[in-house]
């Protein structure tokens, strides 16, 4: 069976703290909730894919440390693919997260000496992929990776969370380039993301820029629109561009429709605001529709 999408990037572990506010300079605070589990955006979107009912699968790097192992044993127990990881002695990054009761977060993370991975890492999967999901945090891995592509078919689509070397090379070299309110500002040179998305669509045959809370705009080829967010009550948005992007890439996978694709992945989004940490609240596809069918 070919895998519905393979997911491309970061893999990281969180450790996410529920505190009453983000500490001031030399201040002591006590964290009343605490969470420890897998994250990153790549890797939380194939957790997604999988939750949703399509098979998944993860390219990047986890160390062989007990970070890496604990993430590697949660992907496993999703039931993703994990034939294209990459292990090594090199730390597994790990995240530190704040998360206020308002939902709103501060995050640290530590790398140590990881570095990306090479070209000649990229572990192709057994299977073809429907849909590949770059988060733009392994540009090594980008042109073996799109090559293999070429050979074997599949949709691409870049999770643009913010503007760096990874992501500027990938984000006209995808079908569809799904960008953050902050990377269109950061490319553009202003926040105007209307002015953004019109001249990102000039050389892009799709694009998507998702405003928080304030929902999404989009244009494919002549059409555009708009599409308000779900209300939900947030208590930690942590992960939730992550779980956009892995219901964006498994509705294009699963031949949705555009309009339901997406409503599909904001619906997951939006969910996966409403619970601590990103990898617990994940939305399962059963949640997902609830959602749906009561808006």
């Amino acid at each position: 069976m070919p895998l519905d999408v393979l997911c491309v990037g970061h893999a990281s572990f969180d450790l996410v703290f529920g505190v009453p506010h983000h500490p001031a300079a030399d201040e002591k605070i006590v964290a009343d909730r605490l969470l420890a589990c897998g994250g990153g955006p790549a890797a939380n979107a194939a957790i997604t894919v999988a939750r949703l009912g399509l098979k998944a699968g993860f390219a990047g790097y986890l160390g062989t440390d007990l970070y890496g192992e604990r993430h590697l044993d949660e992907l496993i127990e999703a039931g993703v693919d994990s034939r294209s990881v990459v292990r090594g002695t090199s730390p597994t990054p790990l995240s530190a997260v704040l998360v206020k009761p308002d939902g709103q977060r501060a995050l640290v993370n530590y790398k140590g000496d990881t570095r990306p991975l090479p070209p000649q890492a990229f572990l192709p999967p057994a299977t073809p992929a429907r849909c590949i999901l770059f988060d733009g945090h392994e540009p090594g891995l980008s042109e073996p990776v799109l090559g293999w592509r070429r050979a074997q078919g599949g949709i691409t689509v870049l999770d643009a969370g913010s503007l760096h070397a990874g992501t500027e090379w990938l984000m006209f070299r995808v079908d569809h380039l799904v960008a953050s309110e902050k990377f269109a500002a950061q490319w553009l040179g202003k926040d105007e993301p209307e002015q953004a998305l019109a001249a990102l669509a000039e050389r892009s045959p799709c694009v998507v820029i998702t405003l928080g809370e304030r929902g999404l705009i989009w244009r494919r080829g002549t059409e555009s629109g708009r599409l308000p967010a779900f209300p939900v009550e947030a208590v930690d948005t942590t992960g939730a561009g992550d779980v956009f992007h892995g219901a964006y890439a498994a509705g294009l996978a699963a031949g949705l429709d555009w309009p339901e694709l997406l409503r599909h992945a904001s619906a997951a989004g939006a969910l996966c605001c409403t619970g601590l940490g990103a990898r617990p609240a994940i939305p399962s596809r059963a949640e997902v529709e609830r959602l749906l069918a009561a808006r």
